[in-house]
């Protein structure tokens, strides 16, 4: 079931937002090259901790760290260690904090030095596949309108959408209903919901240079395109209003 939240949440999950925001800015300023994504890590763990938010990745089934680092063709749950950014690699990070028991999530792709065209333009379709869902979508929307939007911007720029993980709703736990793939199928048709106003997501297109086909690697965490092509991520927790969506993460 859907639950729609009350200002008093929507309010201490802006408070993780704003954790989660701060973090991911520190990123942009400390993600150089050979700097370790263990290093990442360390800091935004750190950083969190300071401003009594909890890093709720860290032990959810299992995973043992409070960030996920995911390099080139690597999409999603990359787990930061001793591996060094190297020029032009582009780097996906993606943080969830919990704050007074209710949680924010997002997500961005750097550019690591010098990327080839190729790397930055999957990286700008992200982003922008991303920004204008979020100005397009308002309460009482289909969900297949959210998906909809995101797959033919992502399509149209030549470029794959990842079917394999999607978006989720977001609160007192950090995947609540409902699902938000970044494609439409029959079974999202079938199963069409309305957004109503007071609904949190995290939205989160996954996109990639070549096929979407995915493959997850022994460590049973990182998640890779399966042709090995560039992978990209962004992600924003929302509050779906009357006007439009809400920003949260920021």
């Amino acid at each position: 079931m859907i639950v729609c939240k009350s200002k008093r949440e929507i309010d201490l999950m802006r408070k993780a937002g704003k954790i989660v925001a701060d973090a991911l800015g520190m990123v942009r300023e400390i993600a150089k090259k050979d700097i370790t994504t263990e290093t990442l890590n360390t800091k935004l763990e750190r950083y969190v901790l300071q401003k009594d938010g909890i890093p709720v990745f860290k032990g959810y089934r299992g995973y043992p760290k409070s960030i996920c680092t995911s390099i080139n063709e690597e999409i999603v749950h990359g787990i930061p260690g001793q591996r060094k950014l190297c020029d032009g690699d582009i780097l996906s990070v993606d943080i969830g904090v919990e704050y007074r028991k209710y949680v924010a999530d997002a997500a961005i792709t750097i550019l690591i030095g010098d990327v080839s065209e190729e790397g930055k333009k999957l990286v700008n379709v992200c982003e922008k596949s991303l920004d204008r869902v979020i100005k397009t979508i308002h309460a009482n929307i289909k969900l297949s309108e959210v998906s909809r939007c995101i797959q033919s911007y992502v399509e149209s720029n030549g470029f794959s959408v990842i079917r394999d993980y999607t978006g989720h709703g977001i609160g007192r736990k950090m995947h609540e209903d409902p699902q938000i793939p970044n494609y439409v199928s029959k079974e999202l048709l079938k199963m069409d919901e309305i957004l109503l106003q007071g609904i949190t997501l995290a939205i989160e297109p996954m996109i990639c240079v070549g096929k979407c086909d995915t493959e997850v690697l022994k460590n049973r965490w990182t998640v890779i395109t399966k042709d090995r092509k560039l992978s990209a991520h962004f992600e924003h927790t929302i509050v779906m209003t009357e006007n439009g969506a809400d920003i949260l993460t920021v």
